[in-house]
């Protein structure tokens, strides 16, 4: 038992940088590279640090505690931190300013929280850099998006055929209820206005 205690400890510091991990800038533009992190008993002197290409490190800061915002230790002139940790995300997301081509590769967001027996995690966003955005790019994506969009339309159509016949199964399985219970009665004229109430309520909810 101490041991998956510890094993959940380990695992409930989470550090994310979203749903994709590649990020495309154009050459000289500014670019965001996201990160949050989550952690189920708070934190108190947490440390965070992002790093180029595993080595390099660029931003250095700390969070003494929900209620305050990160104060810097180091960073690299070109980066800048635009997160906060005081709102409900705690986001400690940075922009890299004025990207050159050399700028392109790994980013690294690792995170240390002392209150968990100095659990860590880390999360990795992939950088490319280009000279321009190319249109055959934007077809592609176009495509994707209409092959996508096409998939999650069809995904909300089963959805809703789904939730219509889990309705009308819900009303089939009610309307026999409704027959269990008035068939031990006698009273025939009970049923029929059972059945014309229901009939008159189906509309409105469709």
């Amino acid at each position: 038992l101490p041991g998956l205690h510890i094993f959940a400890i380990a695992f409930a510091l989470e550090v994310s940088v979203g749903k994709t991990n590649t990020v495309t800038a154009l050459n000289n533009s500014n670019v965001l590279l996201p990160c949050t992190f989550t952690t189920c008993i708070g934190f108190q002197d947490l440390v965070f640090t992002w790093y180029f290409n595993s080595t390099e490190l660029i931003y250095h800061g700390k969070i003494k505690n929900k209620a305050t915002e990160p104060t810097l230790i180091w960073h690299n002139p070109r980066v800048e931190f635009v997160g906060s940790t005081t709102k409900k995300d705690n986001n400690i997301s940075i922009v890299l300013n004025s990207v050159e081509f050399s700028d392109a590769g790994k980013y690294t967001c690792h995170v240390k929280n002392p209150k968990e027996k100095n659990a860590q995690h880390n999360a990795t966003i992939f950088l490319t850099v280009v000279h321009k955005m190319e249109k055959t790019d934007n077809t592609v994506t176009l495509i994707i998006v209409g092959v996508v969009g096409g998939l999650i339309g069809l995904l909300i159509l089963f959805m809703l055929i789904k939730r219509v016949v889990l309705f009308i199964i819900k009303k089939t399985q009610d309307g026999k209820k409704e027959c269990l219970v008035s068939s031990s009665g006698n009273d025939n004229t009970e049923n029929g206005l059972a059945g014309s109430k229901a009939e008159q309520k189906a509309p409105p909810k469709a």
